[in-house]
């Protein structure tokens, strides 16, 4: 899935169209203080032994998300692009 490097879209900030700079999402690393973590810990914590994952259907393909920087107003917003898909985003120079 190939996209510009510059896009005309709606900014929810300046809610008017202006050029956005599409840049690739990248995962933050996750926090050790939330809930879902501290209950895991808590779950194997002592001589209880290891907590069993549940087991779910394995999707076929991510939906690709986008971050899109506003040339008036410098906010970032993020953007899912298309349906599910196996492809990455490139994109264009």
């Amino acid at each position: 899935m190939k996209i510009e490097k510059e896009l005309n879209l709606y900014c929810k900030f300046c809610r008017k169209h202006t050029n956005q700079t599409v840049k690739p999402y990248n995962k933050k690393p996750q926090s050790g203080l939330s809930l879902g973590t501290r209950r895991h810990n808590r779950a194997i914590k002592g001589y209880v032994g290891s907590v069993e994952p549940k087991i779910h259907p394995k999707k076929l393909g991510k939906r690709q998300k986008v971050m899109l920087q506003c040339a008036v107003c410098k906010k970032i917003s993020e953007k899912v692009i298309g349906r599910r898909t196996k492809k990455k985003i490139e994109i264009k120079h």
